[in-house]
């Protein structure tokens, strides 16, 4: 590994593995930002022409256009600050400590502090704390969906140099910043930090693109202009007509000013606003972020979408929905080897448990769980002392546990596969092989 010095002059020269993010605005732009709006313009203005039309003595009118500019803000700049709130905790799901070999020991290191060169360990349920080479690796596999779309987990291994232009999903000999790694284990080199990973780079499209104007923002300022050049023509027409009639001048100026407010919807932003603000908070409902009111018209815009399915229309997510066993088996024994035989991580808090790990086998830990099998006492009763990983000849995983009574091997695997192994009757493994015809063919991925 790297030496403290010499970590301390690639800090000094690739700067901190974190991502950048767009400066806050402060309240006083946000607001200014806000009366920047053409129809916010024009009731201000109208607001003014109002109490000017008075005499400077009738101010209720000018008032309550006022308030309406104020609600339509207030609302506007607390929807923005709760979306504010949800994105930045959405950003703090990065792993906290990375485990790297420096000065010729392993250290938990922050991952803020990570450098190109680092060598790191990683195994499953660890989230990826920079994009790294991987050195060497036992079966490693590792969930890139966020990043790729590819809904199932992702083999790696330290294969030769791939060419430049290899795309993303196909970079077999290394690791994206942010994944997920869901079984085996890796002893991987530090490529890229911070702002220069994959995932960076997306962060700095966010951070450098511009506020595009919604829709409705565009039709609004179009009402605004010709609001104004209406009411404008309002006054020209109404004071060349008091002219005619030799009307005295402030008289003339008065109505005309009193016409054209009155031709103003005052109502009209806030009765936007409203709705909006409506639309809001039925997508917040849905767990949907809306950082700005105007998007939600912009999504009921939109006519065809173009989304990739996993994490979008899926959860990435697989459960147990039916279970089968025969003869004097139960169910629990089930659970018991599909929890055991198994490398997801269990992690519980209070009343809340999180599993990490392949889909189908954090599927097994989940489901053991809720039936009061806790995967980290049954390893602890029955400690795993080898196994034999899963691959695609054989078609089984294999682990060993120590028990009171002595070893104990669990298999899970191939329905098919595993039946050949088993001493079973010809009438009893027709019966299974017919179960797992059935079960197929209403998609359900079926393991034995």
């Amino acid at each position: 590994g790297l030496s403290s010095q010499e970590v301390e002059k690639r800090l000094q020269s690739f700067g901190r593995n974190e991502l950048e993010v767009k400066k806050k605005e402060s309240l006083l732009k946000k607001v200014i930002g806000q009366l920047e709006d053409p129809m916010i313009i024009v009731l201000l203005i109208a607001a003014f022409l109002s109490y000017v039309s008075s005499g400077f003595e009738d101010w209720i009118d000018s008032v309550i256009i006022l308030l309406i500019v104020v609600i339509n803000a207030i609302i506007s700049i607390s929807q923005e600050n709760n979306a504010n709130k949800s994105l930045e905790a959405l950003q703090k799901m990065s792993a906290p400590l990375a485990k790297v070999i420096r000065n010729g020991k392993l250290e938990h290191i922050e991952t803020a502090t990570l450098v190109p060169g680092d060598i790191i360990e990683l195994e499953a349920g660890d989230l990826v704390p920079a994009d790294v080479r991987i050195l060497s690796a036992a079966n490693l596999k590792a969930d890139e969906s966020a990043m790729t779309g590819e809904s199932v987990p992702v083999n790696k291994k330290a294969l030769e140099a791939l060419p430049e232009d290899t795309v993303l999903a196909d970079r077999k000999n290394m690791l994206i910043s942010s994944t997920v790694i869901t079984n085996g284990r890796a002893t991987c080199v530090v490529t890229s930090t911070g702002m220069k990973t994959e995932v960076g780079r997306i962060a700095n499209m966010l951070i450098s693109e511009d506020d595009n104007t919604t829709p409705l923002q565009r039709k609004m300022a179009e009402i605004s202009k010709l609001l104004s050049i209406i009411c404008l023509g309002i006054c020209v027409l109404m004071f060349i007509v008091g002219l005619l009639y030799s009307r005295p001048i402030l008289e003339i100026f008065m109505m005309a000013v009193s016409l054209g407010v009155a031709a103003i919807p005052e109502g009209l932003a806030a009765i936007v606003t409203i709705v909006l603000a409506l639309g809001v908070q039925r997508l917040v409902k849905r767990h949907a972020i809306v950082k700005k009111l105007p998007a939600v018209e912009t999504l009921g815009a939109a006519s065809v979408i173009c989304s990739d399915k996993t994490g979008t229309l899926t959860q990435n997510k697989m459960t147990v929905v039916e279970t089968f066993v025969h003869g004097s088996a139960t169910p629990q024994q089930l659970l018991v080897i599909g929890a055991l035989c198994n490398d997801s991580k269990l992690t519980v808090n209070g009343s809340e448990f999180q599993v990490t790990g392949d889909p189908t086998e954090t599927a097994f830990v989940s489901k053991a769980y809720e039936e009061k099998l806790d995967k980290n006492e049954l390893e602890a009763n029955m400690p795993r002392v080898a196994e034999i990983p899963f691959d695609s000849e054989r078609k089984l995983m294999s682990t060993i546990h120590k028990t009171e009574q002595g070893y104990r091997v669990m298999v899970k695997g191939a329905p098919d596969v595993l039946l050949k192994r088993c001493r079973v009757d010809e009438a009893e493994a027709q019966k299974i092989a017919a179960k797992n015809a059935d079960m197929a063919s209403n998609a359900l991925r079926v393991l034995g």
